[in-house]
C-alpha cells in the first residue's frame, strides 16, 4: 500500500488536466508473483505510468496495451503466465516465459475525469481518513447481463456501504465477507452462486497507511524517518528537547513535535495501531515515554538500548503497568539481528522487524522458509467458501 500516495497524485494530475486514465489491478494470482492481489498501476494517456503490477516484468505490455483493451470503455481482464513459455495459450493469456511459474490476472478499467469510480473514491478516503476499507470487485462472471465484470461494494471501517452492483441480494452477501475482511486485515476471494451462474469476486483489503511514532530526535532517528518515509508511511517525531525536535532535522517526517516530559492527553490516539519506537538516549525521557505508551497498547513498541538498561528501565514502572498487555509484547533489544552498528543499519533492523510483526512474520531468512512465502487459500473457520490471500 505504499504506492497509494503517488498513484492519488497521478490519477489527481490527470483530473486536474482533464485527462482520462487506465487504473490496471492485479485482482487474481495463481502460483507464484512478485505481487499480490491489490497491486495497482496507473495509465496516462502519454504512456506514464505510476505504480508496478509485478517486479518489473509485466509493466511494459501493460502500460502498451492499457487504451486498446479498454477502448469500448468496460472494464477487461488480461491473464499473464511467468512460467515456461507455452504456444497453447488462449489469446487472453500472454506467456512471458520467466520459468516463476505463476499467472498474475489484471483488471483494466478507465477513469474518465469527474466521472464517479468507486476505487478511486476508496482509496482517496483511506488515505485521507487514515482508516483501512475492503473492496470488492467481480473479477468473474457467466451472465453479464447479471453481474458484470468490475462491479463494486466497499465498505470503510466506520462508513456505510457504497454500491456499483446491479444485484443488491448479492451486493449484501458480498457485504458480510467485507466485514469479515477488515477483521482478518487479509484479501479474501470467494465465488457466490448468482441469478447468471457463478460469480468470482476479490475480496480486497486495503490498509491505511502505516503510522510511525518515533520518540527521540537523535541523529540516529534521521534514517529511520527516511527508510519509513520510502515505505509511504505517516510518521511522527516527538522529543522533550526544543533543539533536537525540529523539523529542519526531519524533512521526511509528517510531524515534528517537542513535548514537555508530562502526561500526553491525546496519547491513545497518537499511537493506535502504530508501531512506536522508544529512542531518546535519555533514561529519563526514554521511561517517561515509554511508561505512557506501555498505558495505550499500540501494535508494536521497540525500545532502543541494551537490555539490562531496558529492564533497569522497566522494574522502576508503577506496577500496573508491568502488568498491562503490551507490557509482555515489548521489543528490546529493538530490532533484527542483521549485524552492523551505523545509524542506517540500526534503522534498517528495526523497520524489518516492524514490517514482520506487522505482518505477522518472525524475520526469519526465506530459504529457511518450509511454506509458501505467500500464504494462500487459508480458510476462515467461520466461513468455508472464504479464501484468504496472504
Amino acid at each position: 500500500m505504499n504506492d497509494l500516495s503517488s498513484l492519488l497524485d497521478a490519477l489527481d494530475s490527470a483530473q486536474a488536466e482533464q485527462q482520462e486514465t487506465v487504473i490496471a489491478t492485479v485482482v487474481k494470482v495463481e502460483g507464484s508473483a512478485y505481487r499480490r492481489p491489490g497491486a495497482r498501476m496507473v495509465i496516462a494517456q502519454m504512456g506514464d505510468a505510476t505504480g508496478t503490477v509485478s517486479g518489473g516484468c509485466l509493466e511494459s505490455d501493460v502500460s502498451k496495451k492499457a487504451w486498446w483493451l479498454t477502448a469500448n470503455g468496460k472494464p477487461t481482464m488480461r491473464s499473464y503466465t511467468t512460467g515456461e513459455d507455452d504456444d497453447e495459450l488462449e489469446e487472453a493469456e500472454l506467456s512471458f516465459g520467466l520459468g516463476c511459474n505463476g499467472t498474475v490476472h489484471i483488471l483494466f478499467e478507465r477513469v474518465k475525469p469527474q466521472a464517479a469510480n468507486l476505487v478511486v473514491e476508496v482509496l482517496r478516503t483511506v488515505r485521507s481518513s487514515g482508516v483501512p476499507a475492503a473492496l470488492a470487485t467481480v473479477i468473474g462472471t457467466h451472465d453479464e447481463r447479471h453481474t458484470a465484470i468490475g462491479e463494486r461494494v466497499s465498505l470503510v471501517s466506520g462508513a456505510e456501504l457504497q454500491l456499483q452492483m446491479r444485484e443488491r441480494w448479492l451486493a449484501q452477501m458480498i457485504a458480510e465477507d467485507l466485514q469479515s475482511v477488515l477483521d482478518a486485515r487479509r484479501s479474501a476471494t470467494r465465488t457466490y452462486e448468482g441469478q447468471g451462474g457463478e460469480v468470482e469476486v476479490l475480496l480486497e483489503y486495503i490498509p491505511a497507511p502505516r503510522r510511525l511514532v518515533i520518540f527521540g530526535a537523535g541523529h540516529d532517528a534521521s534514517p529511520l524517518v527516511s527508510m519509513a518515509r520510502l515505505q509511504g508511511w505517516h510518521i511522527s517525531v516527538i522529543d522533550a528537547r526544543p533543539h533536537f525536535a525540529r523539523a529542519q532535522r526531519f524533512l521526511d517526517a509528517d510531524r515534528v513535535l517537542a513535548l514537555p516530559l508530562e502526561p500526553l492527553p491525546d496519547m491513545t490516539a497518537l499511537v493506535a495501531d502504530a508501531a512506536v519506537v522508544v529512542m531518546t538516549h535519555s533514561l529519563t525521557q526514554d521511561r517517561h515515554w515509554l511508561g505512557q505508551v506501555l498505558e495505550c497498547a499500540p501494535r508494536y513498541i521497540g525500545q532502543l538500548g541494551p537490555r539490562s538498561r531496558t529492564e533497569r528501565m522497566l522494574d522502576e514502572l508503577p506496577e500496573h503497568l508491568r502488568q498491562a498487555s503490551a507490557f509482555a509484547d515489548l521489543h528490546y533489544p529493538v530490532g533484527l539481528d542483521v549485524g552492523g552498528d551505523t545509524p542506517d543499519s540500526v534503522a534498517l533492523s528495526i523497520l524489518a522487524e516492524i514490517n514482520a510483526v506487522f505482518n505477522g512474520r518472525n524475520g526469519g531468512m526465506l530459504k529457511h522458509r518450509e511454506a509458501s512465502i505467500h500464504a494462500v487459500d487459508v480458510k476462515l473457520e467461520h466461513e468455508a467458501g472464504l479464501r484468504m490471500i496472504g
